[in-house]
């Protein structure tokens, strides 16, 4: 069964939904009939830091509210990310833009690396207070994954899976996602947000039982007209 998230590596709650997601998958005796696709999400488009901005001083801008609510509201962030076992340090945290981010995201996927890549996008964002909108951080983050650096380069310097990225922010308007993450069962069940483990345990387990029983199944016409020579349960005979 498919599971498609829809995601921005500048969103804490999109990591901290990753983890509880993957808590959850490792309870369930069907984990390995998950597949997960990472799709991409801009949570601000139109934004570049051009004035060395911090997070404090985005979010104050963006939010109309002190420096000192902006740090409060992070505090409690952290906070939840403690609690699903992350590290997220806002006092280094670059606020930047993630189009290109997403394109290292849909070439990692290309070589089957699209988890991991997400994976040390948000860990190189939120822990290493690394700029996401630098050639050269994404460059290092590529080839750290396993993508070969040249390959990674010539994406960033042209334009291949920019349309991808677009078309994944086309198909998130479409299904009428307003907010990340957002995690898209079998096409017919959608989870918003960071929720607890169980509630995505749960989700999942519904999806999956559905998505089970409606998988066509196997009918098998023997050619031979003698069951011997076999083994059952009761033994083997001949």
């Amino acid at each position: 069964m498919k599971v498609e998230i829809w995601s921005d590596v500048m969103c804490p709650f999109c990591y901290i939904g990753k983890r509880h997601f993957e808590q959850a998958i490792e309870q369930l005796p069907f984990k390995n009939e998950i597949e997960v696709e990472w799709k991409s999400y801009q949570l601000n488009p139109e934004y570049h830091n051009i004035n060395n901005e911090t997070i404090y001083d985005y979010l104050s801008r963006s939010k109309e509210m002190p420096i000192e609510q902006a740090k409060q509201m992070t505090k409690q962030v952290v906070d939840m990310a403690t609690n699903a076992g992350l590290t997220i340090n806002f006092d280094k945290n670059i606020p930047a833009n993630t189009f290109d981010a997403h394109r290292i995201i849909h070439l990692a996927a290309k070589h089957d690396l699209q988890d991991f890549a997400e994976e040390k996008l948000f860990e190189a964002h939120f822990v290493n207070g690394l700029n996401l909108g630098e050639q050269s951080v994404l460059l290092d983050i590529a080839e750290e994954i396993g993508l070969d650096r040249l390959e990674a380069e010539a994406v960033l310097n042209g334009n291949e899976f920019a349309e991808a990225v677009r078309y994944d922010v086309y198909e998130s308007q479409n299904l009428g996602i307003r907010g990340v993450p957002y995690f898209v069962m079998d096409r017919k069940f959608g989870v918003s947000g960071a929720q607890p483990v169980q509630a995505f345990s749960d989700a999942l387990t519904q999806s999956f039982t559905e998505w089970k029983l409606a998988q066509p199944k196997t009918q098998i016409t023997s050619l031979n007209k003698n069951d011997d020579a076999i083994c059952d349960e009761n033994g083997c005979e001949i």
